[in-house]
């Protein structure tokens, strides 16, 4: 409870002075509001909300060795491994100057710190072939690692389209890692996952409905590196959970990146695959389920109102995969089964919607949300 408390004040804090310091800042601003594929606000907001989050955790973790807690250092440590991830995509929040591959650079190199300085390695699947071959080469758990925490990373980064979504969806992953952690008896990650939940609350409050900051690529891919290093640590250093609770834990972020990628190879699209677009089923539910319910008017309000009614669909899907690796995390076949449903859902929801063959339902969840 220290931990969360000190986190959720230090974040929401810090991220309301972000919030009244954005208009004096304009290096702070997202001044494409409107211009790129996947913008659908009405007006610049500051997207630095990341220095809320970040900065709350350290709070939190000063708060846990003031009171004398033996794993208050190994906390610290994590969140020091964090700091390229966080500063690479705050820096390109500032710049826009920072590539997706140095991004993705930085936040390999946060998963090799932490793997190097705490020893947190994907060291396991439970699949007796890729087990086995993990024996085989040495270096396969690293390189795993290493592309795993990265492609997490990337994945909130994309899903952060909508005001609430990817802070949600992170809250809801960290909920289930920190429930999980507390029945396996394991403090250490469960205190650190919702003491992340409260960082993220303390933004969260002033980010939706209102949409008053943004994560920005600071935030998301920090946040993203945390629920991957965390969602390791918990497997690694407990046996009763199946390496498969942090896959299906997380598939929701992570298919919509594999897909979308898949997607663009397949259409031939000459951009490269981490370029954002206006087709991922956040951008086609709000064009085609929530537009329709609510009409198309282009001011600021209506804009956010639709922005904000977006989310809760994209919560429900997330809710989806976590519920199923709660209840079976430590059932590697049938935690497998869920993450073959999932993807088969994914796919065939997004087919409907993207042919303009979108399920009744929505529309009418919809009609009852703008009620």
């Amino acid at each position: 409870m220290l931990m969360s408390g000190a986190a959720v004040a230090a974040s929401f804090l810090i991220t309301l002075w972000v919030v009244r310091q954005g208009a004096r800042r304009a290096q702070w601003l997202d001044h494409g509001y409107q211009s790129g594929p996947q913008k659908f606000h009405g007006a610049p907001v500051p997207r630095v909300g990341g220095l809320g989050v970040y900065a709350g955790l350290w709070v939190a973790a000063g708060a846990s060795w003031w009171a004398g807690w033996a794993d208050a250092m190994q906390a610290m440590w994590l969140l020091l491994c964090g700091l390229p991830a966080f500063a690479a995509g705050l820096a390109e929040d500032l710049t826009k100057k920072v590539t997706p591959r140095m991004r993705l650079l930085a936040c390999a190199i946060s998963a090799g710190l932490a793997a190097m300085v705490l020893g947190v390695l994907i060291d396991r699947a439970d699949v007796q072939w890729l087990d086995a071959l993990a024996e085989a080469v040495p270096l396969l758990p690293l390189v795993l690692t290493l592309v795993g925490v990265a492609g997490v990373a990337n994945s909130v980064n994309i899903i952060d389209g909508f005001n609430g979504l990817a802070s949600m969806c992170v809250m809801l992953i960290l909920l289930a890692v920190a429930f999980v952690a507390w029945h396996v008896g394991d403090a250490f990650v469960m205190r650190l996952a919702l003491a992340c939940v409260a960082a993220v609350l303390g933004f969260f409050i002033l980010n939706y409905p209102a949409g008053l900051i943004f994560l920005g690529d600071g935030g998301a891919y920090f946040l993203g590196f945390m629920v991957a290093e965390l969602a390791i640590l918990l497997v690694q250093r407990n046996e009763a959970v199946s390496p498969m609770f942090g896959l299906l834990v997380c598939i929701y972020p992570i298919f919509e990146t594999l897909f979308s990628m898949v997607r663009r190879r397949m259409r031939g699209r000459r951009r490269a695959t981490w370029e954002p677009d206006g087709i991922h089923l956040h951008s086609l539910l709000f064009r085609r389920v929530v537009r329709w319910a609510v009409g198309g008017a282009r001011n600021a309000k209506a804009l956010n109102r639709r922005n904000s009614m977006t989310s809760p669909y994209l919560w429900a899907i997330c809710v989806l995969s976590i519920a199923p690796a709660v209840l079976f995390y430590d059932n590697t076949p049938v935690l497998l089964l869920c993450l073959l449903l999932f993807s088969l859902s994914y796919v065939l929801l997004y087919a409907r919607i993207v042919r303009f063959k979108t399920p009744s339902w929505l529309v009418r969840v919809g009609h009852v949300l703008h009620r």
